[in-house]
């Protein structure tokens, strides 16, 4: 009967793997590949999504993750992230994403927090603080923004990024500071307008440009992160890239620096992260991750600016510092 009960669950609360289509969603395609790639990872996400609401224990469900193919297992913890923090938002939820970072998800906890932002984007608002009451760390809560923003650009397309819609305000987290809410959003809205432009570097960066320029330095940082851990670009667009971002490029490196760790410390590199990493930063994915980590040390009580700002600027300036030495 608990069984039959965990696939209703499943039924009910899961999306349909139709609403990653690009038909679907109104996205460019780019090419063939680019179309499987972009489909794959969000009928992937909805995977684990699904792995999540069905599973008995969290353990259950990191069981199943681990199956998924190296190039889209991030993109499950993602789901699998929104599904728990589903769960916990239900009367009577639970811990359950905190259990699931107890264990193989904490190795993916970039991931894991972003997912919370999807959950929060389906949510009422009564319910965020049950929901993300898992997203702990002080430094990378700031993610479940980014997540939500990429939610929001993802299903609502045409206001969030055509017509560049802003949130007037936003009450998560509880501590605030408020004022930062939307850049992290934006940095969310960026990342997706990846996805949307169908990894055109091209149509990403005219998405881009549309925007507010004070806006425009978050968007290619989500952006980059993109075309870091997603792909879907050779060389040649990258530098395309490189060239559109102009002087973006150092919130381009900053994200691209984020997505290069998300994978290398989860053991998931692939040939298109270490590209990616070359052409934006000039770091392998392992010196990406070792910069990510060392930013990081020391954080607490640095500053008045948001930890999660305060890190991001300490990796733009090393970046800055290690083009100015390089031959």
């Amino acid at each position: 009967m608990a069984s039959g009960w965990r696939a209703l669950r499943r039924r009910v609360l899961t999306p349909s793997k139709s609403e990653a289509n690009l038909d679907v969603r109104g996205f460019h395609a780019k090419s063939p590949a680019a179309r499987q790639l972009l489909e794959t990872v969000g009928e992937t996400f909805l995977t684990g999504y699904a792995y999540a609401v069905e599973a008995r224990v969290p353990a259950e469900a990191e069981e199943r993750l681990e199956q998924i193919p190296r190039q889209f297992r991030g993109f499950a913890y993602e789901g699998a992230g929104m599904g728990f923090a589903i769960l916990d938002a239900l009367p009577f939820g639970g811990t359950h994403l905190s259990r699931f970072l107890q264990g193989r998800a904490s190795e993916h906890i970039y991931m894991v927090y972003v997912g919370v932002g999807w959950a929060l984007a389906r949510l009422p608002r009564f319910r965020w603080a049950k929901a993300s009451a898992g997203a702990v760390d002080p430094v990378l809560r700031w993610l479940v923004l980014d997540g939500y923003g990429f939610h929001q650009a993802y299903f609502h397309t045409d206001r969030y990024v055509r017509q560049q819609y802003r949130e007037p305000s936003f009450p998560w987290p509880a501590g605030g500071p408020a004022s930062y809410a939307n850049r992290v959003i934006d940095q969310g809205i960026g990342r997706a307008t990846w996805f949307v432009s169908g990894t055109d570097p091209q149509r990403a960066a005219d998405l881009i440009d549309a925007f507010d320029e004070s806006r425009r330095a978050d968007l290619y940082a989500g952006a980059g992160l993109a075309a870091t851990y997603a792909g879907g670009v050779g060389e040649d667009e990258l530098q395309a890239f490189v060239q559109r971002a102009g002087q973006y490029l150092p919130e381009v490196a900053q994200g691209s620096v984020f997505g290069a760790a998300a994978r290398f410390q989860t053991g998931l590199v692939l040939p298109h992260t270490t590209l990616a990493a070359a052409t934006l930063t000039g770091l392998t994915p392992a010196a990406a991750s070792e910069l990510a980590d060392r930013a990081r040390t020391g954080l607490l009580g640095a500053s008045d600016l948001p930890l999660y700002e305060l890190w991001r600027r300490r990796i733009t300036t090393e970046l800055r510092e290690l083009r100015r030495a390089a031959p």
